[in-house]
């Protein structure tokens, strides 16, 4: 459930400054001094040749997702090279500018720039093509990888995770467990190694190392970021050791408290997810034991006909009645909305904007079920924000911060509530409250459950990029952190040169994490805001803002601001402050929580 986005720092063309030569006949002539004006040209320039480049880009990229053969990768290989390539040379020409005296609309612009790479790239040739390889090979490890069992079978990891989600058997949990880290073990010396090469990169860019480049991507002190983040932590924590308290003793019920204590972390293989990040697939086992009325969407579906365009022509309803247009015809003409026969395609869902304008469309392998109908209108989340902000100027067509993409779809995933389902016809009667304690459950073990994983992953990656633990201390320091924020720990020791970090996706792929932590408190604060305009006074878990226009537009006061405004601005221009709030969980989870507390009353929480 992601966008697919070309912002500016994802199809930079190279603008070159204004230079002066040497001859071995002259003295060396001094560079002109960088002017205001200078700075304006060149970001002119820039944008000009970027809406030239970025259309056949992205159509190369579509082209390779909905249809993956040889021709396709090639093409999309090339333009993903050249233009990773020339933003890496754009971004050391917007640091020339640092020192010059610009108006703040001008700054921000250049800070774009500056901020976009991920691992910088040093001027030294060699050293940033060294840099690039080692980024291949530590995507090509994770990507190769699988665990290969006594018996001579191999195990992939979409095969060992859809076996720990269902199976039961600690022992084979461990042994995948245990099986998937021997794939990260050879990534560490490599990892190193990179961090010191895109550390020179970012101190040529301005920066003290590529952790300030990163915490300096949010419109606040690089060293102010993470304390904000710790004070959103903790208004979640005492929801989250709630929740922890539960689950702990159901599976101590389940597999024995000699495999569970009860007084310490959660083993990391018992969560029904590779990297105990959700546990929705424990639901089995921690649900409430007494019968709930949960509305079967799947089977409405069915039932009333649907297939899979009018799953789509429904969710986009739902913003129609938010009063926002209806989506272009080319969408429907040009979206993928099933897997085609006879050729291999991404089903993974994604959202693109092609044409920074109106060419929108969705991408996904549509199942007819209730969670693929949430699934939807999340997607159109991201679409409807891309048309949002298309007046922008370039630099500025992106979501107010990284997190506020993946918010919005999710915001409106929590309106697809029963109250809704009963609108549109889906249901015939929205159940009692007394049934909201299931619902709201499975609710929690995903989002409310990666909410201190998706904080510690980069906590643990600020600290290494800013060498402040050695490559000897990194897996220490990474179940030191899942022990801190997760309860969670590992469940066996693990040996000095085990890298279990590069695990995970995201690390050896270098996608920064941070996003995905704010996008679980933002939506909670978008959804209590827009329900609030919507004057809907009922529980918040209940609330659906279907219909009001009201919302509607408050909400599109926000999109269309995109990135030309620091995100408090845009958060205040929806919910009233420009700071984020996760209280609004509490009151979201508030029914749940109740429960929880009785459920607690004669165990031992925390870790």
């Amino acid at each position: 459930m992601i966008k697919h986005k070309r912002t500016l720092l994802a199809a930079l063309v190279s603008v070159s400054l204004l230079g002066c030569n040497e001859t071995a006949k002259e003295a060396p002539v001094t560079a002109p001094t960088l002017t205001a004006a200078d700075a304006e040209a060149f970001l002119d320039n820039a944008q000009r040749d970027i809406e030239k480049m970025q259309v056949p880009a992205a159509h190369a990229a579509w082209s390779y997702a909905t249809n993956i053969n040889y021709d396709t990768a090639a093409v999309s290989a090339y333009f993903n090279e050249v233009l990773s390539t020339k933003v890496a040379k754009l971004s050391k020409e917007a640091a020339k500018f640092n020192d010059v005296e610009v108006d703040a609309d001008t700054r921000r612009q250049l800070d774009l720039l500056k901020n976009g790479l991920t691992m910088p790239p040093p001027a030294d040739a060699a050293k940033a093509e060294r840099l690039a390889k080692i980024g291949s090979d530590l995507s090509a490890m994770y990507g190769s990888g699988e665990y290969c069992r006594e018996d001579g079978t191999c195990k992939s990891l979409v095969e060992m995770s859809g076996e720990m989600a269902t199976v039961r058997d600690a022992d084979l949990l461990l042994e995948y467990w245990k099986g998937w880290r021997e794939v990260s073990k050879p990534m560490a010396p490599l990892y190193a190694e990179q961090v010191s090469l895109a550390n020179e990169g970012a101190a040529e860019l301005g920066f003290a190392n590529v952790s300030e480049l990163w915490r300096g991507k949010y419109d606040m002190p690089a060293e102010e970021f993470p304390k904000e983040l710790d004070r959103l932590w903790s208004q979640v924590e005492p929801f989250y050791e709630s929740l922890h308290c539960h689950v702990r003793a159901k599976l101590g019920e389940h597999y024995g408290e000699d495999v569970v204590p009860q007084d310490k972390p959660i083993p990391a293989h018992l969560l029904g997810n590779m990297w105990a990040q959700t546990w929705g697939n424990v639901y089995d086992i921690v649900k409430p034991q007494q019968e709930m009325k949960v509305p079967d969407v799947t089977a409405a579906l069915n039932a009333q006909g649907y297939d899979e365009v009018a799953m789509v022509k429904q969710a986009e309803s739902f913003f129609s009645s938010l009063g926002f247009e209806e989506l272009p015809e080319t969408f429907w003409e040009r979206s993928m909305f099933q897997k085609p026969e006879g050729r291999d395609v991404q089903c993974h869902a994604s959202a693109w904007d092609l044409d920074d304008k109106d060419d929108l469309r969705i991408k996904m392998c549509i199942q007819k079920t209730g969670e693929e109908f949430n699934v939807i209108h999340h997607e159109l989340g991201h679409n409807y924000y891309q048309r949002a902000y298309k007046d922008q100027p370039l630099l500025y067509r992106g979501s107010a911060n990284d997190g506020f993409h993946e918010a919005i779809g999710d915001t409106i995933a929590l309106s697809i509530t029963p109250k809704y389902l009963k609108q549109i016809g889906l249901i015939d009667e929205i159940p009692d409250a007394s049934n909201d304690i299931g619902m709201l459950m499975q609710v929690a073990l995903d989002k409310i459950a990666f909410i201190p994983f998706g904080l510690m992953v980069d906590q643990w990656r600020w600290k290494v990029l800013a060498g402040e633990v050695s490559p000897e201390q990194y897996n220490d320091l990474w179940w030191e952190l899942r022990e801190k924020y997760q309860g969670v720990m590992a469940p066996v020791t693990r040996d000095a040169d085990a890298f279990d970090p590069g695990a995970k996706y995201h690390v050896p792929a270098n996608v920064p994490y941070t996003r995905y932590f704010l996008a679980h408190i933002l939506q909670f604060q978008f959804h209590k805001a827009l329900c609030d305009i919507a004057g809907d006074e009922g529980p918040l878990n209940r609330c659906s803002i279907y219909g009001s226009e009201e919302a509607g537009k408050a909400l599109n006061d926000m999109l269309e601001m995109g990135m030309s405004q620091p995100w408090q601005n845009a958060l205040e221009t929806l919910t009233g402050s420009p700071e984020m709030d996760a209280s609004t969980i509490a009151a979201y989870f508030a029914p749940l929580k109740s429960w929880l507390d009785e459920q607690n009353a004669t165990r031992q929480c925390g870790w």
